[in-house]
């Protein structure tokens, strides 16, 4: 939402509720600007907050990106460069060009300069390895050693540095999951009547169209990594290139690419606030509230009534009636431990995403298939077997495809 455009796909506040409340950081960054980071975005929002603050106001931030909350909440971030800046820096971004790499010669590098993090880091993150390299690069320092810094500070944690905002709270809106993807896939379709395909079309003619037709285009930095742009984008690159019919088969294509993504997005937030927020250790860190939106005609009485009579009990200085959440922290859990798998020819690191590896359609799918393979085997050597010859290996296992 910080970039100009694209006001639909990015669900931003209508002009109207804007008069109702002040906003801040909303349309402010040039959609051409591809290295605005996370750093940036903390850097203007954080004096805003002291602003806000010194006129005996509360200020709200709202989300969406967890990512960039936790940057307002903690001190959780690097800064590379000598002099900070609130402005997206216009030279070339060292990240970016560290990502051009091959995987493996970026892994390669990180463990020669920082092998502590690169045991922490899958080979084939490439943001997270360019980012570590990033900072070895500009300050001299290996990554792991700085991230260590943080969480030995007064106040910080396993997770990082000591808590900002000393009196904050989190209130935490979420559904029934049934009633969340209905929600979304309503949004997506009212978003599509609000004259999404319009906003779409105009802004890829103003400054993709170009990109596209000399084979540059990016989806993987700035407002276009927005979900909802590259998934129109064969919609978009055949105008006046196709059939009307492949056209309305391409857009409804688009539209169902939306929705899943959407959906999808949301368990990631969901899932990010239950392992970042509800599990994370430590004292650091500021009480969860629960609020039910499954009911949207119980909105004033699950969410409204709750929610401001927790904020003024923090005003106050007095306990809310309302108990924050919490949840159980395995502490067996390896959260950086390192498995192959074999069959899949993955690297899997921590013990709840091997978990939950181990039960995904795609790895289920390499165990049926391999099964089939030992049992084909097996069949064949007991046809073909004289005397008292085996041919199979003592568990009946084949070698791993």
């Amino acid at each position: 939402q910080v970039y100009k455009g694209l006001d639909i796909i990015t669900n931003k506040v209508s002009p109207q509720e804007q008069r109702l409340c002040r906003h801040h950081m909303i349309s402010f960054v040039d959609p051409l600007v591809s290295n605005y980071t996370v750093v940036d975005f903390r850097d203007k929002a954080v004096p805003l907050i002291s602003y806000i603050f010194a006129r005996d106001k509360i200020p709200i931030v709202v989300g969406g990106t967890n990512y960039y909350i936790e940057s307002l909440l903690w001190k959780v971030l690097i800064n590379t460069k000598e002099k900070p800046s609130s402005a997206p820096r216009p030279d070339s971004d060292r990240k970016v060009e560290l990502e051009q790499l091959d995987s493996a010669e970026l892994h390669r590098r990180l463990r020669q300069v920082d092998p502590e993090m690169a045991a922490k880091l899958h080979p084939h993150d490439k943001r997270k390895v360019a980012r570590s390299l990033q900072v070895f690069e500009e300050t001299g320092i290996p990554h792991s050693e700085i991230l260590q810094q943080q969480q030995q500070e007064e106040g910080g944690g396993p997770l990082g540095g000591p808590l900002k905002y000393p009196h904050s709270c989190i209130l935490w809106l979420h559904a029934d999951q049934a009633a969340l993807d209905a929600r979304l896939e309503k949004r997506v379709d009212d978003m599509v009547a609000a004259g999404l395909l319009e906003e779409l079309r105009d802004f890829h003619r103003r400054y993709n169209q170009e990109k596209v037709a000399e084979n540059r285009q990016d989806y993987q930095h700035g407002i276009f990594q927005s979900i909802g742009f590259k998934e129109f984008h064969e919609y978009l690159i055949s105008e006046g290139n196709c059939s009307p019919e492949t056209r309305a088969l391409l857009l409804e294509k688009g539209i169902q690419a939306l929705k899943q993504v959407t959906k999808r997005y949301a368990r990631r937030q969901n899932k990010w606030v239950r392992n970042r927020f509800l599990k994370r250790p430590g004292p650091n860190v500021p009480p969860v509230y629960g609020l039910e939106v499954s009911d949207l005609q119980r909105w004033e009485e699950d969410v409204l009534k709750p929610a401001l009579e927790i904020v003024e009990s923090f005003i106050q200085g007095r306990e809310p009636p309302a108990e924050p959440l919490r949840m159980e922290q395995d502490e067996k859990e390896n959260k950086r431990s390192h498995r192959v798998c074999e069959l899949c020819d993955r690297l899997i690191i921590g013990d709840r995403e091997w978990a939950a590896h181990t039960r995904s359609k795609s790895h289920l799918h390499h165990l049926k298939k391999r099964r089939k393979l030992e049992a084909s085997g097996r069949a064949g050597g007991a046809v073909g077997d004289s005397g008292d010859t085996e041919t199979s290996d003592e568990d009946g296992s084949l070698p791993l495809p």
